[in-house]
């Protein structure tokens, strides 16, 4: 598979063959595995260089992965969790009291599947309400796979920056958050490095709104365009756990993400891939897998339970997959409860995201039937 800028990588698309991969330890994270990124042959301000380089634990294997990952694991725990639940129900009908206000057709993605996950992992980080919107606005450009590439540096440049302010203002005055926490992890010793620090506030941040905004969306989507499916919910028949795990398998929040890289011969799915080449991980393409889920391009909530691999496999599955799978719940529940008639706005298909790492539209405008 050729990506923006001619890089040709192997796309992974099989569920078994992915869920081999991700788990196999011959297959790494860190870029200096990757031959085209060690011989200097990538593009100048290739618009994925973020995905190869940032510290941080998703380009991390092994022990630095083990310490960085720990670091961040109390804050989502179990227990952790399911302390946030009532707080992120309160949000919910927060937002949902102001979609009452709305007049005819508005955009749900911009006025309910967007901020709900952006409060939460910004409470979580400690960031101030006024930068939420603007590190929004730079991480959607670094997900977005036809970006400039001086839209690229620009907006990695800009990300740096405002994590940078938001770590200075922490350290001079601390909070009950994960960046204080982290800080206190980086000035014990040498747990973590500043650079570390600033690349695992990148990836919590990214991380924690992104996917969600997607999969809060790519639900509303798929029931709107399933009325039968969405009334076996509201009858009591089908769960709303259902809907999130569906829709992951169905329309993944994350198309592909980049880049895992073989650390010697694989042979795999009937191919060898060499050692230095670099693998893509195709969660949208493993979830239509009709060799692993039957009538793959169906969307049924009655469908019997199939493991699926939007959250990952093996060591790097998603830290966040049950606050995640929390909020997702609680959206659909509150906006369904309050909203049972919802129906997608006349008009054209919604857009795409320009991206094959962010899978979702770019808005989708709804009305109360």
């Amino acid at each position: 598979m050729e990506l923006p800028g001619g890089v040709v990588v192997w796309a992974i698309t099989h569920h078994d063959t992915l869920q081999e991969l991700l788990a196999d330890p011959r297959v790494g994270k860190n870029a200096q595995l990757w031959t085209t990124f060690r011989e200097g042959r990538l593009p100048e301000g290739w618009p994925l260089l973020n995905f190869v380089t940032v510290p941080g634990m998703v380009t991390a294997d092994g022990a630095d992965h083990r310490r960085l990952r720990g670091l961040v694991t109390q804050a989502f725990t179990p227990r952790r969790i399911a302390e946030l639940a009532p707080a992120i129900e309160a949000r919910a009908e927060r937002l949902l009291d102001r979609l009452a206000g709305l007049e005819g057709e508005f955009d749900l993605r911009e006025h309910f599947a967007y901020p709900l996950p952006m409060q939460v992992i910004g409470e979580l980080l400690g960031l101030d309400v006024e930068q939420q919107d603007g590190l929004h606005e730079l991480s959607d450009t670094l997900v977005s796979s036809s970006a400039t590439p001086q839209a690229a540096i620009a907006a990695q440049q800009g990300l740096f920056a405002l994590l940078g302010s938001v770590i200075a203002a922490k350290r001079e005055k601390p909070g009950d958050d994960l960046t204080t926490d982290l800080i206190a992890a980086r000035e014990e010793g040498d747990r973590l490095s500043e650079q570390e620090l600033v690349g695992t506030l990148l990836l919590m941040l990214v991380a924690g709104h992104e996917t969600t905004l997607n999969l809060i969306t790519n639900a509303v989507r798929a029931l709107l365009a399933h009325p039968d499916q969405l009334r076996l919910v509201l009858d009591g028949k089908a769960t709303w756990s259902a809907v999130v795990e569906e829709t992951l398998r169905y329309d993944s929040p994350v198309g592909q993400f980049p880049l895992r890289y073989a650390a010697e011969d694989i042979a795999v799915g009937g191919v060898l891939i060499r050692r230095g080449e670099a693998l893509l991980a195709s969660y949208a393409a493993a979830g239509r897998d009709s060799g692993h889920h039957p009538e793959a391009d169906r969307f049924d909530l009655t469908r019997a339970p199939s493991r699926h691999l939007s959250f990952g496999h093996g060591p790097h599955f998603c830290l966040g997959a049950g606050l995640a799978r929390l909020e997702a719940e609680t959206a659909l529940r509150g906006l369904f409860g309050r909203y049972p008639t919802l129906v997608a706005a006349d008009g054209p298909a919604p857009e795409p995201i320009a991206s094959f790492v962010s899978n979702s539209v770019r808005k989708l405008p709804v009305r109360v039937g």
